[in-house]
C-alpha cells in the first residue's frame, strides 16, 4: 500500500455523534487532502518526503482552516509513528515533559514519535527551547503550526532544526470540491451556483470556516429542493458579512480607501478602513494596498510615507489581530494627510509606453563599463566624467541619453511638499547644463 493511501495509525478515536462535519471530514489518507499541491504535489516537498521515508522536523506556517493539523497527523501515521497533539495556547512545559516521557516509552519499543505543537507561537523562548535537546537527539520530530512569520515568532535555535513549509488558503475550486463533499456527507439539497460562491467568498479559502457555516446552514433549512441565495443570507446573517472578497463591492470599498486617501480626506479613510476589516478583508491585503498608495499617490512629496505604510505592514506581521490592525490604521491617517504627488508614477507609467514604442538604442560609448584592456580599446568608457569630481559634485553639461536622443522631460514634480525643493534642484541643474553648453 502505498503511503498516499495510509490510513490514520494508531486509529483516530471514535468521534462523538455530535462531533463538527469539520472534524467527521478530515482527511484519512494523503490522496484525500484538498489543496497544498505545491507541497504534495508529484515532486513537491511534503510528498517527496512521503515517499521516500525521510522523516523531518518542520513547522507548517498559514493561515487558519488550510490544513495544518490535518498534515501533521498524517506525518504520523506514514512513519507509523505516536502522535503527540500540544495546544501551546492551553499548553507548557508540564506537557513538553509528558510528551518526552511518551516519546521515550515508544522508543524502547523501537516506534517513533512526531510531537506537534499547535500554535507554536503562543510559547515563549524558554518553552520552545525545551525541545531542541530532544530534537537534537532524534527522540521526535517535531512539527509546529503557526499562523504567524515563524521568522519572528519562532526560536532561531528551533527554526534552524526545521523546515518550513508555507501552506495557502484554499482556493475556490477547491473549496467547491469540499462543499461537494460536505454535501456528500450530510446528504443535503444541492445548492445553487450564486449561493455557493457566496459561502466560498465568506469563508475566504478557510475550510473549517467554510464546513461550520454550511453545516449551520444545513441544520437551520432542514429540508428544502436547493438552497439559493435569499436563503443563505436568511439563514447566516450577519456571518457573511456585508461583501464578500471578489465580489464588487469588495472592490468598490477598497477603491472608495484609495480615492479617500489620494483625496486627503482622513476621516473617510479610516471609514473605509475599518469596513474592509469589518468585511472580513485580510489586513495584510489592506497592507499591500497602503504601500501602493504611498508610491502611487505620495511618491516623493512625502518619501516618509513608503516607509510609514511598511512599517505598518511589519508591525502587523508581528502582533497579528486586533493589536496590528491599529498600525495599519495610523499609516491610512498618515498617508491620507501626506501631500501628494503621482509624478514618478506618471513618469514611470510614461517612460514604459515609451521604450514599448521606441527602438533599442545602444549605450553611448562613455557611459558603457570597461572592465578589460579590450574594452578600454575600443573606447568605453573615454570620455566619462566621474561627477564627484566635478564641483558640487555635478558634471554640468554631461549628456547620458543615447546619441541623438533628446531628453523627453518625462518627470516633472509637483509644487507640493519635498518636491517643491525637489523641483528648485531640477531647475538649478538645468541651467548649469545650459551655461555648460553655451561655453562650449
Amino acid at each position: 500500500m502505498s503511503t498516499l493511501d495510509l490510513p490514520l495509525e494508531p486509529p483516530a478515536p471514535e468521534l462523538p455523534a455530535g462531533a463538527p462535519l469539520a472534524e467527521r471530514l478530515r482527511p484519512a489518507t494523503l490522496a484525500d487532502v484538498i489543496g497544498q499541491q505545491h507541497l504534495l504535489g508529484p515532486g513537491k516537498p511534503l510528498r517527496a518526503a512521503f515517499e521516500s521515508g525521510r522523516l523531518h522536523s518542520m513547522v507548517l506556517w498559514g493561515p487558519p482552516g488550510v490544513g495544518k493539523t490535518t498534515l501533521a497527523r498524517l506525518v504520523a501515521t506514514a512513519f507509523d509513528a505516536q502522535f503527540i497533539a500540544i495546544s501551546a495556547v492551553l499548553g507548557g512545559v508540564k506537557d513538553i515533559r509528558e510528551a518526552v516521557e511518551r516519546a521515550q516509552a515508544v522508543q524502547a519499543q523501537g516506534r517513533r514519535t512526531v510531537v506537534f505543537v499547535d500554535e507554536v507561537h503562543r510559547f515563549n523562548k524558554s518553552q520552545q527551547d525545551a525541545f531542541l535537546p530532544h530534537v537534537e537527539s532524534g527522540l521526535f520530530t517535531f512539527i509546529g503550526a503557526t499562523t504567524e512569520n515563524p521568522s519572528f515568532e519562532v526560536n532561531s535555535a528551533l527554526l534552524s532544526r526545521a523546515t518550513v513549509h508555507v501552506l495557502k488558503s484554499l482556493s475556490d475550486d477547491d473549496m467547491l470540491a469540499l462543499l461537494e463533499r460536505a454535501r456528500a456527507m450530510l446528504q443535503a439539497p444541492p445548492m445553487s451556483e450564486p449561493a455557493a460562491t457566496r459561502l466560498i467568498g465568506y469563508a475566504d479559502g478557510d475550510a473549517r470556516r467554510l464546513l461550520n457555516a454550511y453545516e449551520n446552514l444545513v441544520a437551520m433549512l432542514g429540508a428544502v429542493a436547493e438552497i439559493d441565495e435569499p436563503m443563505l443570507e436568511k439563514s447566516l446573517g450577519e456571518q457573511l458579512r456585508r461583501y464578500d472578497k471578489g465580489g464588487e463591492q469588495f472592490y468598490d470599498t477598497i477603491s472608495a480607501l484609495h480615492k479617500s486617501v489620494r483625496g486627503s480626506d482622513p476621516d473617510a479613510a479610516l471609514y473605509w478602513f475599518v469596513r474592509m476589516l469589518d468585511g472580513g478583508v485580510d489586513p495584510r491585503y489592506a497592507a499591500r494596498r497602503l504601500i501602493r498608495m504611498a508610491s502611487e499617490d505620495i511618491g516623493l512629496a512625502d518619501p516618509r510615507a513608503l516607509r510609514m505604510a511598511l512599517d505598518a505592514a511589519e508591525t502587523y506581521e508581528r502582533l497579528g489581530s486586533p493589536e496590528g490592525e491599529l498600525t495599519l490604521a495610523q499609516a491610512v491617517v498618515y498617508l491620507a494627510v501626506a501631500p501628494k504627488s503621482n509624478a514618478v508614477y506618471t513618469a514611470y507609467k510614461a517612460v514604459r509606453a515609451f521604450i514599448a514604442a521606441d527602438g533599442t538604442r545602444p549605450v553611448p560609448l562613455h557611459l558603457r563599463n570597461a572592465p578589460t584592456k579590450l574594452m578600454k580599446n575600443l573606447d568605453y568608457g573615454k570620455g566619462y566624467r566621474y561627477a564627484h569630481d566635478e564641483e558640487g559634485g555635478f558634471a554640468a553639461g554631461e549628456d547620458y541619453w543615447p546619441e541623438g536622443m533628446q531628453p523627453p522631460g518625462f518627470y516633472e514634480p509637483v509644487p507640493r511638499g519635498l518636491e517643491i525643493r525637489i523641483g528648485e534642484k531640477l531647475d538649478e541643474l538645468r541651467r548649469l547644463n545650459e551655461a555648460a553648453k553655451k561655453r562650449r
